[in-house]
């Protein structure tokens, strides 16, 4: 039998996530009393600013979706520089007045990455930068999505030689380009971190795109042949003032 012989992804990493997904105890939140709800909402004002001077300062970024189903009712979404960071926030949220009422529904951390099969990427590269640190819009839908690469017999993705895989991806990458400027796509790395590989989040205007893009991906080989997914998570983006008509408040 042939040896295989160990052609590893070359990465880059960016900024590291947090997909904190909660559910809302809804009776016990209407039932409260008013004075309660305002002074939890007052205190989530104050972490959503935190959240915006955070940005600003160009440190990272954060987003809250109302998700649809019951998987969830919300997403708060971070993007930081560091781990040290998401545990900050998800450690403030959860010592707020909010947290008596929120649930944990699910969980992912990764890291913003960009690979290469083939060679190392140039981090210096002028479209490197801003692919490791996405501009996540503020408005619109989000699509969340785990995923692995297939280990199975002969469908094994970590025993193809380095130019087949490049092959794939790029033939991957052709069929995405077609929705630039409809879905915008972030990839996150997670081995090591959480028990998927890699975390997907498309953005769009239009949540029909993340069927069609999702859809058209699948008759991709890498995809058909080696993808493997986990729960999707879909949502709309709550501004402040969304989020408190949400939260009636």
């Amino acid at each position: 039998m042939e040896r295989h012989a160990p052609e590893p992804t070359f990465t880059l990493e960016g900024w590291q996530v947090l997909h904190d997904f909660r559910t809302l105890d809804f009776p016990a939140w209407m039932a409260a009393p008013k004075e309660e709800r305002a002074a939890a909402w007052e205190e989530l004002k104050g972490l959503l600013g935190a959240w915006r001077a955070l940005e600003e300062r160009g440190l990272g970024l954060s987003r809250v979706y109302q998700v649809v189903t019951t998987k969830a009712d919300l997403l708060f979404l971070h993007f930081r520089e560091d781990l040290d960071a998401l545990l900050e926030a998800e450690e403030k949220l959860n010592k707020s007045r909010l947290a008596r009422f929120l649930r944990p529904a699910y969980g992912f951390y990764s890291v913003v990455e960009l690979g290469s099969q083939t060679g190392p990427l140039d981090p210096e590269a002028p479209y490197i930068k801003p692919r490791l640190r996405p501009r996540v819009p503020e408005g619109g839908y989000v699509c969340f999505y785990p995923m692995n690469k297939r280990r199975q017999g002969a469908d094994n993705w970590y025993l193809l030689p380095a130019k087949e895989r490049a092959e794939l991806m790029k033939a991957h990458g052709e069929t995405g380009r077609k929705y630039q400027g409809k879905v915008l796509q972030v990839i996150s790395g997670a081995q090591g971190l959480d028990d998927w590989e890699w975390g997907v989040d498309l953005f769009s205007e239009d949540p029909i795109q993340f069927k069609k893009i999702v859809y058209e991906m699948r008759f991709d080989e890498v995809s058909a042949r080696y993808g493997e997914f986990g729960p999707f998570y879909v949502g709309r983006h709550l501004s402040p003032e969304a989020l408190a008509r949400f939260l009636e408040v």
